[in-house]
């Protein structure tokens, strides 16, 4: 079971040390988060609308999976192209102003921007309603986790970058990591995958650990 190991590596991002996982760009938005890419460097469209940004935190964090293939291309070109395919999908299928989510989680453990100004949200203790948990919206911050995990554990270095992303937005919201849950349990759907879910306690208590790091 993937689960405290990873910190070892996690941990270096609150020390100010290098992720062994990550590109050498500077890291968005402050030296106590991950490396997040933004939507410019993944190439996002633009959005049909700006959403809506609510002077408060959010009440969840959801844990998502996308159900798609557990590709094992770890690439930062692919994370980019997941995140291109991701927003194509909910505006042209589902017919949403913007991809769904606040943040995107590749295989390979780079994260992503998802809705436009979900960093700058993130940054200012806000909230940026996205599209991602049906009556929730207003109250959840979605994180989307690439693969199928409904039989199979996610590679350790998305698992790590979940850890690392999860401690940053309990951090930057002064949230308990007991707000950190799956998509399953606001509404019915079996995201985000059983295996995932039952990783989420796992998930809360590596967070945790992570926040009480030197």
């Amino acid at each position: 079971m993937i689960g405290g190991g990873g910190l070892i590596a996690a941990a270096a991002v609150v020390t100010g040390a290098t992720h062994l996982l990550r590109p050498t760009t500077e890291p968005v938005p402050t030296s106590t988060s991950p490396f997040v890419f933004t939507r410019e460097e993944w190439e996002a469209r633009a959005p049909e609308r700006a959403a809506d940004v609510l002077d408060e935190a959010p009440t969840y964090i959801v844990v998502h999976h996308t159900d798609t293939g557990n590709t094992d291309d770890y690439s930062r070109d692919w994370a980019f192209e997941l995140s291109r395919a991701i927003q194509n999908h909910h505006m042209d299928s589902r017919g949403w102003s913007d991809t769904g989510q606040q943040l995107t989680i590749s295989r390979g453990g780079f994260v992503m921007e998802g809705r436009q100004g979900s960093l700058e949200a993130i940054e200012n203790g806000e909230h940026l309603i996205g599209a991602q948990v049906r009556d929730h919206n207003p109250v959840a911050l979605g994180i989307e986790n690439e693969g199928k995990y409904h039989e199979d554990e996610p590679p350790q270095s998305l698992y790590d970058a979940l850890v690392e992303v999860c401690a940053w937005l309990c951090a930057a919201y002064d949230l308990p990591t007991s707000a950190i849950v799956g998509h399953r349990d606001l509404v019915s759907t079996s995201c985000p995958g059983d295996i995932l879910y039952e990783m989420l306690p796992q998930l809360r208590t590596d967070t945790d650990d992570l926040l009480s790091a030197p």
